[in-house]
């Protein structure tokens, strides 16, 4: 994983502009060594089984097996690598969730325009064809991509890497957007024809703004559920219903006619490939942080939420984490759990992510970290028994301290804290590791 992981590999598009743009990460931090859980994989390993996790969800770097990101050039080291962190968390009990892709893409895949160029999309498919063939019979749950809300965010903007096609913001993300869905789908589908057997599940990681309304008019509440579909059903819609959102294609096309483009900036898919997508997941990951306010807001300026026609806030009354994006909302989980469920027609769900940040030094007492685990998986726990939502676990984001991309080491969302000033990276379980570990042992909501 790149933020954890390090010894050498192939660049990816993290350690290009790190290493190019230092200034692009606070502190001008880079993930060159990261917590070495290359070499510290076991000691990990030891700190899931004495927390009582029950799945451990992890990334494979693709530039760690594939250096240049194509399948004419594996690196059996990385091969190995991912193999023997397979094999030590079997052995301990502990069910490995394996995503594909998580933002590291190789700078050999972006050189030729990452996830703008369509080719990406078969060479993905490649990718994860070798991931399943070597790691299939052992690996039973999948994440294509990890939040492609977020991958996104690097074209058309500097909000992350790459930081590329800024003079095309308001199209090239759905260019983007469109491969990613492709790409996800192919891998899918290639699954479902040569793995079938190995009985895995798939899906992926869906992140975006889930908001509600600052007031009760009309005008507010229409807004807010045009945020959820602009960023949330960009990519969980055509996946689970097909195609965009249709309030999503509406307005786009109607704002691109307005610009007097001949064509959307939202492409369309042809029939076969909304045929193609759909259906192409076996549960529902979400990334669950937060919540937002929404005002309705029309604009003549072109990109995501000003096509949606929403300005989000945050309620200045909702607790602060360090993380600047992030309030601690704990009704949001419910809430938004209850909208997958009603939208989606109750699928199963996992919480794939979700955690506190805290700011500073290596803290080991972090009682606001414990506040929000304990209010959070409350509010997953009313999802079950009382909305009677499908949940079938929860994955805390996360186990170490590590590099959260352009907030560097700033923010430490670990329940282990990680000494980046020991050449040893020392690992000290913090109180909420401790209070994790009972609360496993006494309520069991499924992969803690």
């Amino acid at each position: 994983m790149e933020r954890t992981e390090k010894s050498w590999k192939g660049p990816s598009i993290w350690d290009n502009i790190t290493h190019k743009k230092p200034s692009f990460v606070y502190n001008n931090e880079n993930a060159d060594v990261a917590a070495d859980s290359y070499h510290r994989y076991k000691e990990d390993v030891q700190l899931l089984e004495n927390i009582g996790f029950q799945m451990y969800r992890f990334s494979i770097a693709w530039t760690r097996i594939l250096p240049n990101g194509r399948v004419n050039n594996v690196n059996q080291a990385g091969i190995d690598y991912y193999m023997s962190l397979i094999d030590e968390l079997l052995a301990k009990g502990i069910e490995p969730m394996v995503t594909i892709y998580q933002f590291d893409l190789p700078q050999d895949l972006e050189d030729i325009g990452g996830w703008t160029n369509p080719e990406i999309v078969e060479i993905f498919v490649e990718y994860a064809d070798l991931v399943f063939k070597t790691y299939g019979d052992k690996v039973k749950w999948w994440i294509t991509i990890n939040e492609p809300g977020a991958v996104v965010q690097g074209y058309g903007s500097d909000k992350f890497a790459p930081a590329a096609y800024l003079d095309l913001t308001g199209t090239v993300e759905y260019q983007v957007g469109r491969n990613l869905l492709l790409a996800h789908a192919g891998a899918y589908r290639l699954y479902q024809k040569n793995y079938s057997h190995q009985n895995g599940k798939l899906s992926m990681t869906f992140y975006g703004l889930f908001c509600i309304p600052k007031t009760d008019s009309l005008e507010d509440k229409k807004a807010a559920e045009r945020c959820y579909q602009h960023t949330f059903g960009w990519f969980s819609h055509p996946v689970f219903i097909g195609d965009y959102p249709p309030e999503m294609r509406k307005r786009v096309d109607e704002l691109s006619r307005r610009e007097n483009r001949n064509t959307s900036r939202l492409p369309y898919f042809t029939q076969d490939e909304i045929n193609h997508i759909k259906g192409t997941a076996d549960y529902y990951g979400l990334s669950q942080y937060t919540i937002f306010v929404a005002t309705d807001a029309e604009g003549s300026e072109t990109g995501q939420l000003k096509d949606a026609g929403v300005h989000c806030t945050a309620d200045p009354s909702w607790p602060e984490e360090s993380f600047d994006l992030y309030k601690v909302v704990p009704q949001g989980m419910r809430l938004n759990v209850k909208k997958i469920c009603e939208d989606y027609g109750n699928p199963e769900i996992i919480i794939t992510e979700s955690g506190y940040a805290e700011d500073g030094s290596n803290f080991t007492d972090d009682p606001l970290r414990i506040n929000f685990l304990e209010t959070y998986l409350g509010e997953l726990r009313e999802s079950i028994y009382t909305d009677g939502c499908n949940v079938k676990g929860h994955i805390t984001w996360s186990l170490l301290d590590s590099m959260e991309w352009r907030q560097g080491y700033k923010n430490k969302f670990g329940l282990v804290s990680v000494d980046y000033s020991s050449p040893n990276r020392t690992r000290t379980m913090k109180k909420s590791a401790h209070w994790m570990k009972h609360y496993i042992k006494m309520h069991k909501i499924y992969y803690q």
